[in-house]
């Protein structure tokens, strides 16, 4: 049996735009964290997924899921962290998981992107080599990419993601019904409205890793 595509949940940036006493990924949302909200919805899809982070986040994490399917990152101002950004992390969650049937990027301060969504995109990566979501014809996350580009995506370092991988192939946007893939979670004002909206609906059952 061909193996599912890996979904990779960034946790490695800053959000230096967040200006919250804790970083915005471990606010509370509800009962879980920001960051335990994308991951469990990530695992609702029973896809495999994994975690790239820093050390201040390793923990948080690692309620998710088990900590061999977090891979922790150097922090900024450390050795070795010169390349970190997007494209760093990216690559890193990749080449963790080198035997996947491919890889979808979702940002870890996504967290309501449905677990529908990331099967969708991870069944476009049938016909694929490059699938994101979109709604109402607005690109967003995840972004899928085949297991034929590995090569390419292992390479990646810095902050400019894989919008190179992207220019170089045929990107296909898939429509879904969905408006979560255009929302993440950078300022207290985005925290607010991201509450409001999981309020109003009931989120998957989800529980930390013992």
């Amino acid at each position: 049996m061909k193996p599912q595509p890996t979904v990779i949940v960034l946790a490695a940036g800053r959000g230096s735009r967040f200006t919250g006493p804790r970083h915005k990924l471990a606010q509370d949302l509800g009962s879980v964290s920001v960051l335990g909200q994308t991951v469990g919805h990530a695992i609702c899809s029973r896809l495999p997924v994994i975690v790239v982070t820093t050390e201040p986040l390793a923990a948080e994490a690692a309620r998710w899921v088990a900590s061999r399917d977090v891979v922790v990152l150097p922090e900024v101002g450390t050795a070795g962290a010169d390349r970190l950004g997007m494209g760093f992390s990216i690559a890193a969650g990749v080449a963790a998981r080198p035997h996947a049937g491919g890889w979808l990027v979702l940002p870890g301060d996504m967290p309501l992107v449905t677990p529908a969504t990331l099967v969708a995109v991870a069944q476009a990566l049938g016909q694929h080599a490059v699938v994101y979501a979109q709604h109402k014809g607005r690109r967003g996350h995840p972004v899928g990419f085949g297991a034929e580009l590995f090569s390419e995506l292992v390479q990646l370092s810095g902050d400019e993601g894989a919008r190179r991988v992207m220019a170089r192939y045929p990107s296909i946007g898939l429509e879904l019904d969905d408006p979560g893939v255009l929302v993440d979670v950078d300022t207290e004002a985005d925290l607010a409205a991201v509450r409001a909206t999981a309020a109003a609906g009931a989120p998957p059952s989800l529980q930390a890793v013992r």
